[in-house]
């Protein structure tokens, strides 16, 4: 038996937390534009899985999980930045990229299985 909900799917689940995390850490974060960046790069992720999931057809999932994909590319590269310019401790931006990563191989296994 197939998924038959987005919300099914452990990688949008786990992408929704992920997100939830980036929120939590950023919340003080003065510097607006880049909370506001890498918070709406965060959401994308989840988002995009779900959007592609209902397009019904795989080739539309899989372009979709692509674009997923590099908006947890992006968190990543911006939680980088992060560290560089002292918003975040070295110890939340490797878990957080390490989050980030299990993502992004549940993201591309997902791909891998449809083709």
């Amino acid at each position: 038996m197939g998924v038959k909900r987005f919300e099914d799917l452990l990688v949008w689940q786990k992408s929704q937390d992920f997100a939830v995390n980036i929120y939590r850490n950023f919340t003080l974060q003065k510097d607006y534009s880049f909370k506001d960046q890498i918070s709406r790069a965060s959401v994308s992720i989840s988002n995009n899985i779900a959007e592609g999931f209902d397009r019904r057809t795989n080739p539309d999932f899989i372009r979709f999980l692509y674009i997923a994909m590099s908006s947890n590319s992006e968190v990543r590269s911006m939680l980088y930045l992060s560290e560089r310019l002292e918003y975040l401790s070295s110890e939340n931006v490797k878990k957080l990229i390490d989050q980030s990563n299990e993502i992004s191989r549940m993201i591309y296994g997902l791909i891998q299985s449809m083709k």
